[in-house]
């Protein structure tokens, strides 16, 4: 995906001799998480609107640099590892260099967002199914391998949880039948989380079956 399209230059960072007055202002007239901050038109890090109300307005920027946090991400970063940065910083704001550390501009976080949403993991047709396994036995190539044997056709999956030596993958597939893949899932050893209502009909007769056995043995 072409990120470098989604590249904003429209606020100018801050010079390392900045006052904390000035700063504070800009942060009350945006709505950003962080503003980056340059030294010698390099790049040093991003000052965060949390940090920037904890001093005091006389102050240089210069002088609190130990609070600037040494977040970005690169021209040539791919857009998952760029969606990554935002999660791990927690802004909404992602400075972009190129590869002598000279700041192009940010991302917002919005923007990466819709080329998520873009993809066919979140916009094509499909069901989501949820499975666990021991996180030594499960792997990718089985997944595909089961979801396919049925007819079904992946879209997307990734590690949604790992707990206790369990792995939880979140599986996007093309295909509305539910109760074969589902099934199949489970006579390979994976505990389906989510439900289903063709697999949850599927169990309402198996018990209904049981208990007329049950009823005809008396």
């Amino acid at each position: 995906m072409d990120t470098l399209s989604y590249i904003i230059n429209d606020i100018k960072p801050f010079d390392i001799t900045a006052s904390m007055s000035e700063v504070k202002n800009t942060f009350n007239q945006l709505t950003y998480s962080h503003i980056p901050v340059v030294k010698n038109d390099v790049y040093v890090g991003c000052i965060s609107e949390t940090d920037a109300h904890c001093f005091d307005g006389e102050k240089k920027l210069e002088e609190v640099s130990y609070a600037l946090e040494p977040m970005y991400v690169k021209e040539s970063t791919n857009w998952l590892d760029i969606l990554e940065a935002f999660a791990l910083k927690s802004s909404n704001i992602m400075p972009v260099l190129d590869v002598t550390n000279h700041y192009l501009g940010y991302y917002e976080l919005s923007d990466i967002m819709d080329l998520f949403n873009h993809t066919p993991f979140l916009n094509e047709a499909g069901a989501i199914i949820v499975v666990e396994k021991g996180s030594h036995d499960y792997s990718f190539s089985e997944i595909c391998q089961i979801v396919e044997s049925n007819d079904g056709k992946v879209l997307g999956t990734f590690i949604s949880k790992i707990e206790n030596d369990i792995t939880q993958a979140t599986i996007k597939i093309g295909h509305s039948g539910m109760n074969s893949i589902a099934q199949t899932f489970r006579r390979y050893g994976y505990n389906v989380v989510s439900e289903h209502d063709e697999d949850r009909l599927q169990e309402e007769l198996k018990e209904r079956s049981e208990y007329l056995d049950k009823y005809l043995n008396i």
